[in-house]
């Protein structure tokens, strides 16, 4: 079973990548469950074909701890299994809890079976401190993702990750896998994404391309490989499946420190103006 977590800036595109990558695993035949480490639950919706899944915070507050597995875990998109931790009530807690308290009941219950190939977890933002990096701190995810872009900020959160990587791979055996574009059609941005996976000792492990076809499917509270199968960007997504299937270049992030990184931005055109940043 490989246990894998996915990290990246807030609003990169974790989820929707996430979702369409566990499509293409499936069909590769591949058993998975992901389960959703964002308190707002909308790491499975497009595999769920957008049924709002009750969170297990949300079962636990209303149920208490004697609970089935079938109370906190659906099943989606062609025998994909979905779970969201979900997270406390606005303004009350540490949204961080509800990863550590999903992950400890879903081994309690019996949900990390041996016909399990994947356990993905999608983190949210680029939190990688306390209760968000419990899949690392804890030794349950071994590979780490970083979706990223062209983009200053998700470069910066990306490093920012990396650093958190290096940390935790010190006491366990967590390691890096690679980086993925989310391209958002930046001036260079294969180019500059490949040069900052270098920079962390790592590799540009996929660039998916932009299309509006993902936004489509979105709408539809599909995943693209099942809103249009035979399109362009759904073979992305397989091979997207297949890079990772396939990957065995895992490393401990050398991370850049904050002068490096905005030489690397510097070089690229992304700060031309260094004023109008605070870094």
């Amino acid at each position: 079973m490989r246990q894998v977590a996915i990290y990246g800036k807030g609003g990169i595109g974790k989820s929707t990548t996430t979702q369409n990558l566990t499509a293409g695993l499936i069909e590769l035949g591949k058993q998975v469950m992901i389960v959703g480490c964002d308190p707002k639950g909308d790491s499975t919706r497009l595999l769920l074909n957008g049924l709002a899944q009750k969170t297990v915070l949300d079962t636990l507050r209303g149920v208490g701890e004697n609970i089935p597995l079938d109370s906190i875990l659906k099943v989606g998109y062609k025998g994909t299994r979905c779970v969201e931790s979900g997270g406390p009530e606005p303004g009350v807690g540490c949204a961080g809890r509800g990863i550590i308290t999903a992950i400890g009941l879903l081994e309690r219950l019996g949900a990390y079976t041996e016909d399990l190939d994947y356990v993905f977890y999608d983190v949210l933002g680029d939190v990688v401190c306390g209760g968000f990096a419990m899949p690392i701190r804890e030794g349950k995810a071994k590979e780490i993702y970083i979706v990223a872009s062209g983009e200053m900020m998700a470069l910066y959160a990306a490093n920012n990750i990396a650093k958190g990587i290096q940390r935790y791979a010190r006491k366990g055996g967590v390691r890096l896998g690679g980086i993925i574009c989310n391209s958002r059609n930046v001036d260079r941005e294969n180019e500059l994404l490949r040069a900052f996976a270098k920079e962390l000792s790592s590799q540009l492990i996929y660039d998916v391309p932009r299309h509006n076809i993902v936004q489509h499917a979105e709408i539809r509270r599909k995943t693209v490989i099942e809103y249009q199968p035979e399109s362009s960007q759904a073979k992305e997504y397989r091979q997207l499946a297949r890079a990772i299937d396939e990957n065995t270049h895992f490393v401990i992030p050398t991370p850049m420190t904050q002068d490096r990184l905005e030489e690397i931005l510097l070089e690229f055109g992304l700060l031309d103006n260094l004023e109008e940043y605070e870094i």
